[in-house]
């Protein structure tokens, strides 16, 4: 189905041109005069661009702006201006218009602007449809996610939730082990009892134990009176280990016989005391090597990796990417009282391509520094730190210099570094012409002469 492209223009002249250039192109244009006859139109119809002039008798293109961004938000806004009007036109963009042209203008130009526009739509509407794809059975509402990595990991916790079974949640730091293990005991049977989390790394060793089983009066110097130990707070409910492969070796036995035992004896105390805890661990180690390394029990290993859950870094999760940095975009606007900026199309190429070694706490900081750069409504690539685009193609392995035959020609090495990119922005040529630096109708030339090339051998 053709795109609908709605033209917005006190000159008959000029929307009677548009209108016969936009149907010989494919496109369905719809012809309005006003301001308030192209709202009329959008209340009516779905369209898919407005293209507006910014000077008209009664409301401006700048006004049409700010009524259609609440309207009709994923409808992106050309606005054409004339040379001297450039100060309107950046106000335009900062009230929500997507891109503007200089009159007068070749049809052409108009046509690659609505193919960007139409491509951010695109991409707009997929982020959308990735986030009515999220979970939203309550307890797993705090894990974001639409890929199949994360399928695995909702599936795995929705299956195993009702067990009272250990489980230990490996991953790399940063992919959301807690979240994670809090989804498993809102999920479970213990839902409504206390969720105490441990961090093993964070305790000094001389006061874990007394930390986690509790002590009497006089147990230390110190002990003024009997103190609970988390153990016995998480009864009823869930005890989280994070990090416990940085659990002392002294108190790794202890703790098995804990687990073993189902009771806790305090520091200090000769009687133990019934729990009812289900664990719930997590490591950033493979403590399956730490078993061999003989740096961790093997006994307490197999009694906490009963079930294990892997979470994917985020490197192998696809879109999620963009769903999670909109999350943290929103979170972070509306905290600090801040308009909600939407993504450019760069930026989200950019955050793509991106290693990710910091993983999803990264990605928060990511967005917290570009939502404290922007000034206007979109986050651009020079708005996030060290953003990273597309990677470069890999230099050409070369023979000693000695041999010329090895060496290539500068056209040749162009080739595949535009076939490169192409191919990395899943063939969008707009894209790859911008991240290119030159202009669509160069990269489509460049395209036809490599396949006129290709049938000529």
């Amino acid at each position: 189905m053709s795109a609908t492209i709605l033209v917005v223009d006190d000159e008959v002249a000029m929307t009677d041109l548009l209108a016969v250039e936009l149907r010989r192109a494919g496109y369905r244009p719809v012809v309005a005069r006003s301001a308030d006859e192209a709202l009329a139109v959008l209340e009516r119809e779905a369209v898919d661009v407005v293209v507006t002039d910014l000077r008209m008798p009664g409301r401006s293109g700048t006004e049409l702006c700010r009524e259609i961004v609440p309207l009709r938000p994923a409808v992106p806004v050309i606005v054409i201006t004339g040379f001297g009007s450039m100060d309107a036109a950046i106000e335009a963009i900062r009230a929500g218009a997507y891109d503007f042209m200089t009159k007068p203008f070749p049809f052409e130009a108009l046509q690659v602007a609505l193919e960007r526009a139409l491509e951010h739509a695109a991409l707009r509407s997929a982020v959308h449809e990735l986030r009515r794809a999220g979970r939203s059975l309550p307890g797993l509402d705090a894990l974001i996610g639409a890929s199949p990595a994360m399928e695995r990991v909702f599936a795995l916790l929705e299956r195993i939730a009702p067990t009272e079974a250990s489980v230990l949640i490996s991953g790399e730091s940063g992919t959301g082990k807690e979240l994670a293990a809090r989804a498993l005991h809102r999920l479970s049977r213990r839902g409504d009892g206390p969720f105490v989390s441990v961090n093993c790394a964070a305790i000094p060793e001389q006061l874990f134990e007394s930390e986690l089983f509790g002590y009497v009066r006089g147990a230390f110097t110190g002990a003024e009176r009997n103190r609970e130990g988390l153990l016995r707070r998480a009864s009823g409910g869930t005890l989280f280990l994070d990090e416990v492969g940085e659990l002392p070796a002294t108190l790794q036995p202890k703790l098995l016989r804990v687990l073993q035992e189902r009771s806790v004896r305090p520091v200090g105390s000769d009687r133990a005391t019934p729990i009812d805890v289900r664990l719930v661990a997590a490591t950033n180690r493979e403590l399956a090597r730490e078993v061999s390394s003989g740096r961790f029990r093997a006994d307490l290993f197999y009694r906490l990796a009963v079930i294990t859950i892997p979470l994917p870094p985020l490197r192998e999760r696809g879109e999620d990417v963009v769903l999670l940095a909109e999350q943290f975009i929103e979170e972070l606007s509306d905290a600090s009282g801040r308009p909600r900026p939407s993504l450019s199309d760069e930026s989200i190429a950019a955050l793509l391509a991106a290693p990710w070694p910091g993983n999803v706490r990264e990605l928060r900081n990511w967005m917290e520094y570009a939502v404290a750069m922007v000034d206007g409504r979109e986050i651009q690539v020079e708005h996030l730190p060290a953003a990273v685009s597309v990677p470069p193609p890999r230099a050409a392995q070369l023979e000693p210099a000695g041999d010329l035959e090895s060496l290539e020609s500068i056209e040749t090495v162009e080739r595949r570094h535009i076939l490169h990119v192409l191919e990395a922005v899943g063939g969008n040529k707009s894209k790859a012409a911008r991240i290119l630096k030159i202009d669509r109708k160069t990269l489509l030339a460049r395209l036809h002469r490599y396949r006129e090339s290709d049938r000529s051998r």
